[in-house]
């Protein structure tokens, strides 16, 4: 298992994945303007690689983007299909490469996602993740019914809350929470409730309303992911904010990471930029 750091790691992690490939590249878009990851899968099909791209069938403020982007596409020879309107938003962000290994982004194939934004991604070669995620992209590309199984792909609408709340609660020590729109009702009874036995609970971003015990900081950077890490050796990366409409009404990917050492560089990220954003929060008082 692998964590890119963004921005520090910028586009080429993604260009070398996608050169990686040597039959089948599955990969779910919703904003995109990276000529460099274009390249890339305009290359991949130019030496035999399958590849297959599902797109937002809508974005805000975007969507004429996306459909030049699918002609763009189709005249490389992708095979381009667009999500289903079923769904408040396909907001999912995730590739798959050669049916073997799963890479799960917290941002969009943007500039301004990439390069100045604070964000995390995971490649992983876990059997059932992959294969759960492979069954997904199927599942929205055909426009089936998607119904999970058991894996640590955590998928909203289907489980997301579920998986998330058995996240949060099973914390004994020390949330650490990277998230910009913290509102589920629900989730935050959990986070007070955690709080309340003594769990140190910290957000980089924003919760709705202020809660006795619940730390919160504002990153000076721009924030585009959402993260969790559970007293420092498990975590969660993904595209759903704590909120009901990202757990509940849009098609959102995350993954639950069990690997203590990519959780704990995530928590050493999180450090680091918990650290910054007490002396922004200084500067801007003084």
């Amino acid at each position: 298992m692998k964590l890119i750091i963004q921005p520090e790691a910028g586009v080429v992690p993604i260009v070398h994945a996608i050169k990686a490939a040597r039959k089948w590249i599955d990969i779910l878009i919703f904003r995109f303007d990276r000529g460099e990851v274009e390249k890339a899968l305009t290359a991949a099909v130019q030496r035999g690689v399958k590849v297959r791209a599902l797109i937002a069938h809508t974005n805000r403020g975007g969507e004429a983007r996306l459909r030049k982007l699918e002609q763009r596409l189709l005249a490389a020879g992708v095979l381009v299909s667009r999500s289903a309107d079923d769904l408040l938003r396909y907001h999912a962000k995730f590739m798959v490469v050669d049916s073997t290994t799963l890479h799960l982004f917290g941002f969009n194939f943007t500039k301004l996602d990439i390069d100045q934004s604070r964000s995390f991604a995971i490649s992983t070669n876990d059997a059932r993740a992959v294969a759960e995620a492979v069954r997904l992209f199927e599942s929205d590309l055909t426009r089936q019914v998607y119904t999970p199984a058991k894996s640590h792909l955590v998928v909203s609408p289907e489980n997301a809350r579920a998986m998330l709340s058995a996240f949060i609660s099973s914390t004994r020590k020390e949330l650490a929470i990277y998230d910009s729109k913290v509102q589920d009702p629900s989730m935050i009874k959990l986070l007070k409730e955690r709080a309340a036995r003594g769990v140190r609970v910290r957000i980089i971003g924003d919760m709705k309303g202020k809660v006795p015990g619940i730390e919160e900081r504002r990153l000076p950077m721009r924030l585009h992911v959402r993260a969790i890490v559970s007293d420092g050796t498990r975590a969660f990366v993904g595209s759903q904010s704590l909120r009901k409409d990202e757990l509940e009404n849009r098609r959102e990917v995350g993954l639950i990471i069990n690997n203590p050492a990519v959780a704990r560089k995530i928590q050493q990220v999180f450090e680091s930029d918990w650290a910054d954003s007490g002396k922004a929060a200084k500067k801007r008082a003084a």
